[in-house]
């Protein structure tokens, strides 16, 4: 895999949903995730928790595994990176509705926690 190509949507795969119509919930926990502080150039790392209701489609967990990991030479800040993962994510899956919340390991004495929703 090429860390050096930007994460997109099209770069998470789906499958069918098992049960469409019905309305349940799938919780995926990421806590690996690393990123880069754009203003000191040092690794950020967090926990990411998506939360969704599946449409038509089910995301597929290797090819969301390898979305993350492209994210690890991006400099990009907390903020911005959550509601990029809930952007592409939308785009891909299309879920029902989706909260996805970035947990990051504090800092300076600093954490700080990100959550998104959609719709």
């Amino acid at each position: 895999m090429d860390f050096t190509e930007t994460p997109s949507a099209d770069q998470l795969e789906t499958f069918p949903n098992p049960r469409p119509g019905r309305d349940y919930s799938i919780e995926i926990v990421c806590p690996e995730f690393t990123s880069v502080c754009p203003k000191t150039g040092q690794p950020d790392y967090g926990t990411i928790v998506y939360t969704y209701t599946p449409g038509d489609v089910c995301v597929e967990l290797k090819s969301l595994k390898l979305y993350l990991q492209r994210f690890r030479n991006q400099g990009i800040f907390y903020e911005q990176v959550t509601n990029r993962l809930l952007d592409d994510f939308v785009a891909a899956a299309k879920p029902v509705r989706c909260t996805i919340v970035s947990k990051w390991t504090p800092r300076g004495g600093i954490s700080t926690n990100v959550t998104v929703s959609h719709p």
